[in-house]
C-alpha cells in the first residue's frame, strides 16, 4: 500500500507494537545510493529514536521494524553521503492506531465457560431474531392481501 510518494508499507494500517515492512523508492533509490538509513521515532517528541540500515533490493530500500507506542510514526531517510530526504523539511509522519485489546485472548488469561455460554446465547438469539424477521417479511404481506391460506387437509374417504 502506498501512503505517500515512493513509500510503501506491507499493511493497510500502522498499529502500535506490531512489525511493519517499509519500502522506499524515493530520491536515494533513484540516485542509486549504495546505503540508506531509516531515522525514526514515535509521537510529537520522536520518542525511542532509532537509525537502521535499509537493505537494497530490486524493489527499493527495505527495512522491517517494530512500531512503538505514540500518536504518530515519524521518519526520514539519510544516505551514505549524509544527505537527507525529510519530505522537504516536514518529515514523513503517519498516524498510529491502538491495538484492539477487546478482540485479543491473552495466554495467561483462562477462557471461562461463562463467557463462551454468553457468546453462544447471543448467537442463538441473533439467529432467532433473523428467522422471525424473515417470517414477518415473507408472510405478513400474504396475510394482509388475503393470499395466504393454510393447506387444507385432504381427507380420504
Amino acid at each position: 500500500m502506498e501512503l505517500t510518494k515512493n513509500i510503501f508499507f506491507n499493511t493497510d494500517k500502522l498499529v502500535e507494537n506490531t512489525n511493519v515492512k517499509l519500502s522506499y523508492t524515493g530520491e536515494f533509490f533513484q540516485d542509486n545510493s549504495s546505503e540508506v538509513f531509516l531515522h525514526y521515532g514515535f509521537g510529537n517528541n520522536w520518542d525511542n529514536l532509532n537509525d537502521i540500515k535499509m537493505e537494497k533490493t530490486e524493489l527499493g530500500f527495505q527495512a522491517e521494524i517494530q512500531l512503538g507506542e505514540g500518536e504518530t510514526f515519524n521518519f526520514c531517510f539519510r544516505n551514505d553521503a549524509n544527505k537527507w530526504d525529510n519530505n522537504d523539511g516536514n518529515n514523513y509522519i503517519f498516524p498510529l492506531e491502538k491495538i484492539q485489546n477487546e478482540l485479543l485472548v491473552l495466554e495467561d488469561e483462562p477462557v471461562s465457560l461463562g463467557s463462551a455460554r454468553k457468546l453462544r446465547r447471543s448467537y442463538l438469539w441473533s439467529k432467532k431474531i433473523r428467522l422471525a424477521v424473515y417470517k414477518i417479511i415473507t408472510y405478513l404481506p400474504k396475510l394482509i392481501s388475503g393470499n395466504y391460506r393454510k393447506k387444507a387437509k385432504v381427507s380420504e374417504e
